[in-house]
């Protein structure tokens, strides 16, 4: 089942991100899908700020990942948009990051298709009026509990 929210703009969108974080208990995969400018490094920007980082997040275009140790465990940030061939991945150590221990946000994941794993949950943003809307499908039991976390934490409202 999927489910929907809207986020009005910026702080909505990290907003989200941090009830996200709470939501997957800091660990998984999250597939972040979306057009390019539809938020998806602002929605990782709450996440990775809600764990606990002070600086910049940017998004990791041109290196691949961006890791961000926190107290509660890794957060690796990928942007795939650049990557020409899946087998890129393999070059890079793909599958060292993704542990019991880790979150793993993905932008772009159909680019590394075949070679990244199941998704505990998958993200979509879109336009939507001024905002964006934001849905959310559980792909794992994990991210069943998540998602059913996520529901419980927005009380299906909007964000402000």
């Amino acid at each position: 089942m999927q489910q929907k929210i809207f986020a009005k703009d910026e702080a909505a969108m990290e907003q989200f991100g941090a009830e996200l974080l709470l939501a997957m208990q800091h660990q998984g995969v999250i597939n972040l899908v979306g057009d390019l400018g539809m938020g998806k490094t602002t929605l990782s920007r709450g996440v990775i700020r809600a764990a606990g980082h002070q600086g910049t997040v940017k998004s990791p275009t041109y290196t691949l990942v961006e890791p961000y140790e926190q107290d509660c465990g890794t957060i690796y940030h990928f942007d795939l948009y650049r990557l020409i061939d899946p087998e890129e991945l393999e070059y890079m150590g793909i599958r060292d990051y993704f542990t019991d221990t880790s979150l793993c946000l993905i932008e772009w994941p159909d680019k590394g298709q075949g070679l990244l794993p199941e998704a505990d949950l998958e993200v979509f943003l879109d336009v939507s009026g001024e905002g964006r809307s934001i849905s959310w499908k559980a792909k794992t039991q994990k991210g069943k509990a998540a998602a059913d976390n996520l529901s419980q934490q927005l009380d299906n409202q909007a964000l402000n």
